[in-house]
């Protein structure tokens, strides 16, 4: 069975207390999500400069790092599909990440891509793939299965008709290494993300599911509009043939990522509105 669960990213500002938590993640459950992803950066304290960089990018990670995670999903019934994680911790020490996974209930963690690395460099993505293997393998020796999560960096071309994904995909070993595919940030680079999703056949394990489109209402400024996140089925990409694919390969769960461009900048709206299509499709 797929599972249809949030990703932790959008809750930051409606996470700041424990009873605030409590009653968003009540709210997720009444709206027909049975589980949360969560992010390593938020579910422990978190340095200044995340802070900073997600600030920035309208999507702050507030004060979860001080909550009791596992008590929360306890209390409200929903189950984490899996743990992002950066590249760096997992290195240092697998088997502590490893072990949190496992206190939280899940076997999956996730690789969310790298910061200051140049994805145009052949040489470099094929160093970064093999890194996944290895430290994909050394997870799999603690029960937890490696996954890499796409955004629209990896579709940089490293030769003529060679993206940084398609290194990804042919240089890591499926035994150690598997995806959580993002289909908005391949939109967004206009590459087909139903193609993709079709290219990696089972190795797509959790799907990451948003919509893209614009607000505006009414004669525009200019004819040229620029496109952002949207609620699912209010936005221009194909969910349904994107979702049938997800669900034909078997993914464990559909995630939804919205992000900054929320009805009333509330995303427990927006994911409310959002569950309408999941609850519709799964």
């Amino acid at each position: 069975m797929t599972r249809k669960a949030v990703q932790q990213i959008m809750l930051g500002t409606v996470t700041r207390s424990e009873k605030e938590a409590l009653d968003t993640l009540r709210q997720i459950k009444a709206a027909g999500y049975d589980g949360l992803e969560l992010n390593g950066f938020m579910i422990r304290p978190s340095s200044l400069m995340v802070r900073l960089l997600t600030k920035a990018a309208g999507i702050p990670v507030g004060k979860g790092g001080h909550l009791d995670w596992p008590n929360l999903l306890k209390e409200t019934g929903l189950g984490c599909v899996s743990l992002h994680e950066d590249l760096r911790t997992v290195t240092k020490d697998p088997k502590s990440v490893a072990k949190e996974a496992e206190a939280l209930g899940c076997d999956q963690v996730v690789i969310t891509g790298m910061y200051r690395f140049d994805y145009g460099n052949e040489e470099a993505v094929k160093d970064l793939a093999a890194n996944l293997n290895t430290q994909g393998e050394r997870l799999k020796e603690e029960g937890i299965s490696l996954l890499y999560h796409n955004h629209n960096c990896e579709f940089r071309k490293v030769a003529p008709r060679r993206t940084a994904f398609d290194v990804l995909v042919e240089e890591t070993n499926p035994e150690f290494v598997n995806f959580e595919f993002d289909s908005y940030w391949p939109t967004e680079a206009g590459v087909s993300a139903l193609a993709l999703m079709e290219k990696l056949g089972e190795r797509l394990k959790l799907y990451h599911i948003n919509d893209r489109g614009t607000r505006v209402v009414g004669p525009s400024m200019t004819p040229i509009l620029k496109s952002d996140s949207m609620e699912l089925g209010f936005g221009n990409m194909n969910l349904e043939a994107l979702t049938r694919q997800a669900l034909k390969v078997g993914v464990k769960a559909i995630i939804l990522e919205s992000h900054k461009n929320w009805i009333d900048k509330s995303p427990v709206k927006s994911l409310q509105v959002s569950s309408k299509f999941l609850n519709k499709h799964l």
